[in-house]
């Protein structure tokens, strides 16, 4: 329950941030619902925003609360976008992807104006990697893109990482919403998120990584109490 209350106290927070007008990402996971229904509570007061949502189920979400929605192709310009994150740190280096929607995620934050993440407490760390990595990869050739995942994460200075297939309810591999694989990489400690990031961009299979460096200037970590801003 703490933590909920934390999720949603941070989702409050990033109101802050929300102006008439604005076309705002919609970020995935259970920190950004939290953000989604208190748009639609705003949208029934009169708030004219319109939604791009980052995965199925936030469009499904926000289609039941009746937030207005946009295709990302009609879109010209995204001033903010509101998500959650799997692992922050200091420098507002995020790990994501849990949710299977890392792709769609990055796309839509890297065309932002401005990236906001709202997260619990536990989410914050020291050092990138006791979450582990997703990257998201072609399913053509995915057991040779994974042991090229592997060397690019030990070039980088991860030793011994562990690389696991993602798996679907069905036991089979689980099938992001771009049709690929998930690679869920056990790190343990991350030491050059930058290096690392640039390793895997650069593995032929690899569609996206997880290692969000330089895409977030607010993070917003809630507390039973409230939350608290943090600006890059």
């Amino acid at each position: 329950m703490a933590h909920e209350l934390e999720k949603e106290n941070a989702a409050d927070a990033a109101m802050d941030y929300v102006e008439d007008g604005m076309t705002i990402g919609l970020g995935t996971g259970s920190t950004a619902k939290f953000f989604v229904e208190n748009l639609a509570e705003e949208i029934a007061d009169g708030l004219m925003i319109k939604g791009v949502p980052t995965s199925e189920q936030t469009r499904q979400l926000a289609e039941s609360l009746g937030v207005p929605l946009i295709d990302i192709e009609q879109v010209d310009r995204i001033h903010l976008t509101v998500d959650g994150a799997d692992e922050v740190d200091a420098s507002a280096q995020l790990i994501k992807g849990g949710g299977a929607a890392l792709l769609r995620e990055k796309i839509i934050a890297n065309a932002s104006d401005l990236m906001v993440v709202i997260a619990d407490p536990s989410k914050q760390v020291e050092m990138l990697g006791q979450f582990p990595l997703p990257v998201e990869v072609t399913p053509f050739g995915y057991t040779i893109t994974a042991k090229q995942v592997y060397d690019a994460l030990c070039r980088a200075g991860v030793l011994k990482p562990r690389i696991d297939v993602r798996a679907g309810p069905d036991h089979q591999p689980l099938v992001t919403d771009g049709g690929n694989f998930i690679l869920d990489c056990q790190c343990g400690i991350i030491p050059d998120a930058p290096k690392a990031a640039a390793l895997l961009a650069h593995v032929p299979g690899v569609v996206e990584h997880g290692l969000f460096i330089t895409n977030c200037r607010v993070v917003i970590i809630g507390s039973e109490d409230g939350a608290t801003v943090f600006e890059y």
